[in-house]
């Protein structure tokens, strides 16, 4: 079992250089997972640099994302998740709600996932919220780009998931099984300047934390993103030229029994004529993937806080209560 003396609350989100996590040399790839062990803990939350992901590539997706947004809205229409059990497609203004209770959502979004057709396993096995990716017929540029970079950052997102696994004493490969083909979801995202007469509780993503395992996230220069600490505190997470921005979902507290968090996070955007745009990619295990307490992150008493789970179900459960929509 893993101990370790509780931290100072976070007062900064922290900045871990990747470079040492690519050597062939274990001790320095123990180190960077030290680094980013810290960071687990508290906030949940880290910036990642000379991760492999050219400039050129990340600005290319951003500029992606308002080319798809400045589409006519009777064409992102035509794509609206709500068409389709698999939840993928366009999202209009206002269609989730992240923040339970609260006014929806802020913001504009798009989400591919799993492009499944009728010979997928899922398909074959029924597995809820199959089904095929939707792209708009006038941008034909857009899909093969889109799927490329969502592919090269689920890349980066396995290699991310063999620095936590070693974080936590854990063999390398513990989480490889469950990455070969991920249960991904990659989005693109536009926040308008907040309006005047937004409800005081209104927010472009209100308060939440990540269903799932990582988020691996590309935020223009606008920003707005917040984190909150374990203190309770705010703390700004301001845009960091060729950095992404890593956070633990909700699967982590059952795998390290709560030793690793997955941390409430916010976004408002304050500037009164620029829009933000940001590009997530969520990176989770299969859809059977089960979901458990580690190991190294068992108590004495060898009981864990939480059951087993498989990844599906429980991102599926999200789903149907943010955005509202039944089980397919």
């Amino acid at each position: 079992m893993i101990v370790y003396e509780p931290p100072q609350p976070a007062t900064e989100v922290p900045l871990i250089d990747l470079t040492d996590s690519f050597s062939d040399d274990i001790e320095k790839r123990k180190a960077v997972a030290w680094e980013v062990h810290k960071a687990c803990v508290d906030p949940g939350f880290f910036y990642i640099i000379n991760h492999g992901i050219p400039q050129e590539v990340m600005d290319n997706q951003l500029k992606l994302a308002a080319q798809f947004f400045d589409l006519p809205l009777e064409e992102k229409l035509a794509l609206d998740s709500v068409k389709e059990a698999s939840t993928r497609g366009y999202e209009p203004m206002a269609a989730q709600t992240l923040d339970e209770g609260s006014p929806p959502d802020l913001k504009e979004g798009f989400m591919s996932s799993v492009d499944a057709d009728e010979n997928h396993r899922y398909t074959k096995m029924n597995v809820p919220g199959t089904g095929r990716n939707q792209w708009p017929e006038s941008f034909p540029e857009f899909a093969p780009q889109y799927e490329a970079y969502a592919q090269r950052v689920l890349q980066l997102g396995r290699h991310l998931a063999r620095v936590v696994a070693l974080s936590l004493n854990l063999p390398e490969d513990y989480f490889d099984k469950g990455l070969e083909e991920p249960l991904h979801y990659c989005r693109i995202l536009k926040y308008p300047p907040m309006p005047k007469d937004a409800a005081p509780n209104q927010l472009g993503a209100g308060a939440h934390s990540d269903w799932g395992l990582l988020t691996l996230l590309l935020q223009d220069d606008i920003g707005g993103l917040e984190v909150r600490s374990a203190d309770g505190q705010w703390i700004s997470a301001p845009p960091v030229e060729g950095a992404y921005i890593v956070n633990l979902g909700e699967m982590f507290p059952v795998i390290t029994n709560d030793l690793y968090k997955a941390t409430m996070h916010r976004v408002l955007n304050n500037h009164s004529d620029k829009t933000r745009y940001s590009c997530p990619v969520f990176c989770d295990p299969e859809y059977f993937y089960k979901v458990e307490c580690a190991p190294t992150c068992l108590p004495e008493n060898g009981e864990p806080k939480y059951p087993p789970m498989t990844a599906g179900e429980h991102l599926r459960a999200q789903f149907e209560k943010t955005f509202g929509i039944a089980a397919a």
